[in-house]
């Protein structure tokens, strides 16, 4: 295995722990730290400057993931606007789809709306997911809020998968 390819693997699976780490703490806490969202951002360059340094990424394809980037984050920006994303959801989503790029982004888009949407069924059902909503009087109402970082994990756990076999 050459350098490069050993730094490309090695940033794969230390994006796969970031997001593993992103859904147990959105779990847990319906937050996601800065950090995190930080952290895959940062991975992103050395795995896109060996690729080029390869020969297996180029340019457009960096400008491309830059694009697919910064709109999953304006699309996030408009759906935390309209309060059906948090904040931490919005960045680890954009921060995701670096290494998604437009080659893997419906994918990744794909499979985080299906474990989305399993999440949903499985907190309607009655499953304990997200924080309790209480009226104020004691009695505890549906669980309002759903933590959706597990889903954009599932997502982007795809992602780097997909990109460790290619």
């Amino acid at each position: 295995m050459s350098l490069f390819a050993t730094v490309q693997t090695s940033c794969l699976i230390a994006f796969a722990v970031l997001l593993l780490l992103a859904a147990w703490q959105d779990w847990r806490t319906m937050q996601i730290a800065d950090g995190i969202s930080l952290g895959i951002a940062a991975l992103f360059v050395p795995w896109a400057l060996t690729g080029i340094a390869a020969g297996t990424f180029s340019l457009l394809d960096l400008a491309l993931a830059l694009a697919c980037a910064a709109g999953m984050f304006g699309l996030g920006t408009l759906a935390f606007a309209a309060g059906a994303m948090g904040g931490g959801d919005v960045k680890l989503a954009a921060a995701a789809s670096l290494f998604a790029g437009p080659g893997l982004m419906l994918d990744f888009v794909t499979v985080t709306a299906l474990v989305g949407g399993l999440l949903g069924v499985a907190n309607l059902a009655g499953a304990p997911i997200g924080r309790v909503a209480s009226a104020g009087d004691g009695t505890v109402r549906l669980r309002r809020n759903l933590p959706y970082g597990p889903a954009i994990a599932a997502g982007g756990l795809w992602v780097a998968l997909a990109l460790a076999l290619t």
